[in-house]
């Protein structure tokens, strides 16, 4: 009997040991898990619930009436809805696009040993560090077309300017936008790309100049190859930013001249916040969701088919 008492105790604490040994990963990501569900599902599922209603708050603070899918409908057949997706595709493909190029020209010369590099690469990445609504402000100025600086150096170089400004005339106000996006966010491209392109092996890209291939020919059959997973994923990640560009339109142009910058997130922001009509705004963030996450889904397809893990 004594033996049985004895044992049992150390058979319970064996069999809770090899239960947290069996569960500890479940354990250790479930409070991501749970901030995930708070953060993320639950106002998307309320988004969702609030799509088929008519709710402004200016009228009152709980749903009006149900209308199914009016909002929908409404938000498909809307103008400047239409317009901000046009804009939002726009920027987000243009400019992932170019980042990713300069990205990767300025990581290719990061890898030269030229002098002063250990001071470029340091500054190559203070752009990424100001925050977006900071580079608006300072873009606002440099466009400004009484006395900004790069108003005056394209005028300077015999670049004619709207008399409004760059950011006053549509035909140039979203490539404005795009620019000041373009020069925040390409030192993030360079430098991660930089740091895959050091993991590249030497001896394979000697071997390579041995056989006489030309810089080319190495940078598309080796290194870009190697560095293929890594450049996909920062490519969706930045895409998906894009596709939420908001801060930097509020402040230079707030979606004007017209509908010209207006992007998806400028709406929902205008919807939400000034119109305070929440059956509409989460209709248009529905739509938003299943674009983007489409879009997504279709680029991972085609990007990784080939992929073996």
């Amino acid at each position: 009997m004594t033996t049985i008492m004895v044992h049992a105790p150390v058979a319970a604490a064996t069999g809770r040991r090899s239960f947290v040994r069996r569960n500890l990963p479940y354990l250790l990501i479930a409070p991501s898990v749970i901030m995930l569900l708070v953060l993320i599902a639950y106002p998307l599922l309320f988004a969702l619930r609030s799509s088929f209603y008519f709710w402004n708050l200016q009228i009152g603070p709980e749903p009006q009436a149900f209308v199914g899918f009016d909002n929908y409908v409404q938000a498909l057949n809307a103008f400047d809805f239409r317009a901000a997706l046009t804009n939002t595709l726009l920027l987000s493909f243009v400019g992932t696009a170019a980042e990713f190029a300069l990205g990767l020209s300025i990581a290719l010369i990061l890898l030269r040993a030229l002098p002063g590099m250990n001071v470029v690469r340091a500054l190559l990445i203070l752009p990424t560090t100001i925050a977006p609504i900071v580079v608006g402000f300072l873009f606002r100025y440099l466009y400004d077309p009484g006395g900004g600086l790069l108003t005056w150096v394209l005028t300077s170089i015999g670049i004619p300017i709207p008399a409004v400004g760059l950011l006053g005339s549509p035909s140039t106000a979203l490539a404005a936008v795009l620019f000041a996006d373009i020069w925040q966010w390409t030192p993030f491209f360079a430098i991660v790309l930089y740091a895959s392109l050091l993991s590249v092996p030497e001896e394979i890209i000697e071997a390579a100049r041995l056989d006489r291939a030309s810089a080319w020919t190495i940078l598309m059959r080796i290194k870009l190859p190697l560095i293929k997973r890594t450049a996909i994923i920062i490519v969706m990640l930045r895409f998906m930013q894009l596709f939420n560009t908001f801060d930097t339109v509020l402040v230079l142009t707030r979606g004007g001249p017209g509908t010209s910058t207006r992007t998806l997130g400028y709406s929902l922001y205008e919807q939400g916040l000034i119109n305070f009509n929440i059956g509409l705004v989460s209709a248009m963030t529905w739509i938003t969701v299943l674009i983007v996450n489409i879009i997504v889904a279709l680029y991972v397809f085609f990007a990784f088919r080939n992929e073996e893990w």
